[in-house]
């Protein structure tokens, strides 16, 4: 992965909890903007992992920036894990304080949740937004919503026991929503940082124009 620039940032929730993250910004701003969610902060997700980062070089990459955070209670962020309940509040606050910046044009706002957080991020989702990218969403765990009123994509590995294929293949027949399986990638997508990324990158690319 190459290096992006960035810039460390905190922003308070709607609860007064104090979240860390980093922006990453492209050359040319405004610009428009995605907050990456991480996957599960009590199973060693945060927003260091690799499918985040890899989101958010590919985000840059294609003239977006890039808000990605911590959950709370994860890392420097106040608080403590609360089952994917204040975690929807997380990332309302992290898509307004995105909204805010200068840097970023306030219409063209878009969200990607990985695995856990790819979760919260179908709660949240709105037609406000330009774009929803779900990677590896555990679906083995209960439904997803998907009236979520904007373009969503959802992505997976043909070895992920998390997101069963059929499931899959119902959630595409879903108006506005497309799905990609990625042959030999698992839930961790080690190695498959690339595919990846230019998957998310061409849907937001294509929405944000």
């Amino acid at each position: 992965m190459t290096q992006l620039a960035t810039r460390p940032v905190t922003f308070q929730n709607s609860g007064d909890l104090s979240l860390e993250g980093v922006l990453h910004l492209p050359d040319a701003i405004p610009a428009p903007g995605v907050v990456v969610c991480h996957p599960h902060p009590l199973h060693g997700g945060d927003m260091d992992n690799n499918v985040v980062m890899s989101a958010c070089e590919s985000m840059v990459s294609r003239g977006v920036a890039a808000l990605r955070f911590n959950f709370r209670g994860a890392g420097a962020s106040e608080g403590t894990f609360d089952d994917g309940n204040g975690e929807r509040d997380d990332v309302r606050a992290a898509l307004k304080y995105l909204q805010s910046l200068p840097e970023i044009d306030p219409k063209r706002l878009g969200l990607i949740g990985y695995s856990f957080g790819g979760m919260v991020a179908a709660e949240v989702a709105s037609g406000a937004l330009r774009g929803l990218a779900l990677v590896s969403p555990p679906l083995a765990f209960g439904d997803l919503r998907v009236a979520w009123g904007c373009p969503a994509m959802i992505i997976a590995g043909d070895m992920d026991a998390l997101v069963p294929p059929d499931r899959l293949q119902v959630l595409s027949e879903a108006p506005g929503v497309e799905a990609h399986v990625f042959e030999g990638a698992d839930h961790a997508w080690w190695g498959f940082e690339d595919e990846l990324g230019e998957a998310l990158g061409s849907f937001f690319a294509n929405h944000f124009r």
